[in-house]
């Protein structure tokens, strides 16, 4: 009888995620609200430290961030929870980018920091709360979360809230006044996933865009 074979431990390339993709010659546009991510990613990991800290509350654009990134540096992109599915090791000397990370377990979290200061590699962490808010137990992570460069996004303001909606309605063909677009960005909630929710709304109705609609819209959502 053949001796059946331990099941192979998953690689980073079989856990490899689908990064965010946005609509071809999107912009990520730059405002008070994610300059300095922005522009602390965009150097990284030249002249930073080797493990950074990306955080915000959802919809502020992190996650666009951190995707940009990573297609950059061509890093391993895993999730928190996937952590501990994956040998450490096998991501030595490359950069990676772990998103809920505080989600991950102590253990995996607290090898992939030590693997990041090897040659070559890089850790980059994107969550909403920052590092010294997440709950662990080993007092040596303690101490090196709280010690971490972190870097926050902020919610979305006018002007990224604004180019968030033209480009949610760029994507289903529609091209709203700049009334439209105003009235919006007044009244939405400060997040990205607000903006796509109330584009599929619109769209889903089949009529032209205008004021009078999207206030019709808003107000059932609130009622709702």
């Amino acid at each position: 009888m053949t001796a059946l074979s331990a099941p192979s431990r998953p690689t980073a390339e079989q856990l490899r995620l689908p990064l965010e993709r946005h609509a071809v010659g999107e912009a990520f546009v730059v405002s008070d609200s994610n300059a300095e991510a922005a522009a602390v990613l965009g150097r990284w990991p030249d002249g930073v430290a080797p493990v950074l800290a990306l955080h915000g509350p959802a919809g502020s654009g992190k996650s666009r961030l951190a995707a940009d990134w990573a297609e950059r540096v061509g890093a391993a992109p895993l999730t928190g929870a996937e952590a501990a599915l994956i040998d450490p090791q096998e991501l030595e000397g490359r950069p990676v980018l772990l998103d809920d990370a505080d989600q991950a377990d102590d253990e995996s979290l607290f090898h992939l920091i030590n693997l990041a200061g090897s040659g070559g590699g890089a850790l980059l962490m994107a969550s909403r709360l920052a590092p010294r808010q997440w709950s662990v137990a080993l007092p040596d992570l303690r101490s090196r979360l709280d010690a971490m460069r972190t870097v926050a996004v902020q919610a979305p303001d006018d002007a990224v809230l604004s180019a968030i909606l033209r480009a949610r309605f760029s994507e289903r063909s529609i091209t709203p006044a700049d009334e439209v677009i105003d009235y919006l960005v007044r009244r939405l909630d400060r997040s990205g996933d607000a903006a796509a929710t109330v584009v599929e709304r619109l769209d889903a109705l089949h009529r032209p865009v205008t004021r009078v609609l999207a206030r019709q819209v808003l107000d059932a959502m609130d009622a709702g």
